[in-house]
């Protein structure tokens, strides 16, 4: 089977989010299963050299965007056994950033179609295109009303992954024919609460529709989660499923991560994790005391559960409890963060702003990793804070609820709290302070949590038998 996997960012060539992490691990993970996957992404101006120096031109052709036509180069490069394309235009994609632009509308409608466009001239047929995320919600879209009468295109299968419903691509309707090249006759395909919506697209177009996590695909059939596309998901629920993500287990891994002080594993943690922790209290300007730290590597914004932080925070650290937060995000919180530092000097450490390897000390030196979100797809970084032996407290959504269970009975591999109020997070930071407390206790509950598998094995099993089940649709 051969599948191209469609996404607007990948790791290590350009990421700005979960998106990127999935998308640089998991076609290698497909690939060691015999399936051959590729991937398609922009050539964003901002590639590093290191990459950029290595690409191979192909060709070139036109892409139709509304009433014009628009120049595409082809590059390739080859990574880690996996083939990446690169879609070349300086006017779209020759910025500094991903996102955010005026035209992004435009940039990705163009991506979509020259996406599809490109298969005429490689040497790569699909039997599946795997798109992601509104960036390439359009391909499916494309391909049926403009592609699929061509013998090439005729039996072409599409999945699309919803990796966050809160942006969905929406645009005014006036753009739908200069710029998304879609006539009136066709407008219902994108039209959603008087609006084109590119995510609405796709989730009528392909054939499958897949999210991060089985409790996310559950969640986004209802109002408080869905941002307005319940009503439609629940009439496609018969092509949705989810699939929990995994991480690249190879590059978190604390026994070869160069940014610890010392690298342990799960057999000598209680050896080594000490040496970590206090770099980190250190680091974070805090007192070099035997209590646990607490750490939160986040957005700060409200999402993500910051609020329920700013609630009880003083709470958590009169409770004997070290607190280190590691993120940016909207003034207020950074404020506070700030303030509350300024309040309790050597019991709080907070750094705003957000450093690939200062992260890793944070997940390697914390007892405890706090995830309170509103709602989460997935969520990667309780995985990785398993990975390194800091035990996860989060809520009960999405991806933290599939992975992360209760150790409250003795088999867990972190503590959970059910809804979003702040005390009851409190009281699963208490529960975890007083697991922590129990020295022997702790010990097996820290190698129970770093013995999860948190690789993408299984994930990329279900994905291969997915793609095995859409292609027997013909």
């Amino acid at each position: 089977m051969k599948v191209l996997f469609c996404a607007s960012e990948a790791s290590p060539f350009a990421a700005s989010g979960g998106l990127g992490d999935v998308a640089g691990s998991l076609p290698r993970a497909i690939q060691s299963r015999k399936v051959e996957c590729r991937v398609v992404l922009p050539l964003y101006g901002d590639m590093k050299p290191e990459y950029r120096d290595k690409l191979k031109y192909l060709t070139n052709f036109t892409v139709p965007v509304g009433w014009r036509n628009q120049y595409c180069g082809v590059f390739e490069l080859t990574h880690d056994g996996v083939t990446y394309y690169f879609l070349d235009n300086e006017y779209y994609f020759k910025r500094t950033g991903l996102y955010g632009f005026y035209d992004d509308g435009e940039r990705f409608a163009y991506f979509s179609r020259a996406i599809l466009e490109m298969l005429f001239h490689i040497d790569f047929q699909p039997d599946l295109i795997h798109t992601n995320d509104w960036q390439t919600a359009l391909v499916p879209v494309y391909l049926n009303l403009y592609y699929r009468h061509l013998e090439e295109f005729r039996n072409i299968k599409t999945v699309f992954t919803i990796h966050n419903i809160q942006y969905q691509g929406k645009y005014s309707m006036d753009i739908l024919e200069d710029t998304v090249a879609i006539g009136r006759q066709d407008a219902h395909i994108l039209e959603y609460d008087g609006c084109v919506n590119y995510m609405k697209g796709a989730i009528e177009c392909a054939d499958k529709v897949s999210t991060v996590s089985p409790s996310y695909a559950q969640e986004i059939l209802d109002p408080w989660y869905s941002h307005g596309l319940d009503d439609l998901l629940r009439q496609k629920q018969y092509k949705l499923c989810g699939i929990l993500n995994g991480i690249d287990v190879k590059s978190y891994d604390p026994s070869t991560d160069p940014n610890l002080a010392e690298n342990y594993s799960a057999s000598n943690f209680g050896k080594h994790k000490p040496a970590c922790k206090k770099e980190l209290q250190s680091l974070f300007g805090l007192n070099d005391w035997p209590v646990p730290v607490v750490a939160m590597v986040t957005r700060l914004v409200g999402h993500k559960g910051v609020d329920l932080v700013r609630h009880v925070a003083q709470d958590i650290i009169n409770n004997g409890l070290q607190l280190v937060v590691l993120g940016s995000g909207e003034a207020e919180y950074e404020s506070f963060f700030r303030e509350l530092a300024a309040r309790n000097p050597g019991a709080v450490g907070v750094k705003i702003g957000f450093i690939p390897s200062l992260a890793r000390k944070v997940y390697a030196g914390a007892d405890l990793f706090l995830m309170p979100s509103k709602s989460e797809p997935c969520g990667l970084s309780q995985m990785v804070a398993l990975r390194y032996g800091t035990v996860p407290i989060v809520r009960e959504t999405g991806g933290l609820r599939d992975s992360i269970q209760d150790s409250g009975d003795g088999k867990g591999n972190g503590f959970t709290f059910r809804n979003y109020n702040a005390h009851e997070m409190l009281n699963a930071v208490l529960r975890a302070k007083e697991g922590y407390d129990n020295p022997d206790g702790w010990k097996v509950l820290v190698k129970r949590a770093m013995e999860c598998d948190m690789s993408w094995n299984a994930s990329a099993k279900q994905y291969v038998d997915m793609y095995e089940q859409v292609c027997q649709l013909w």
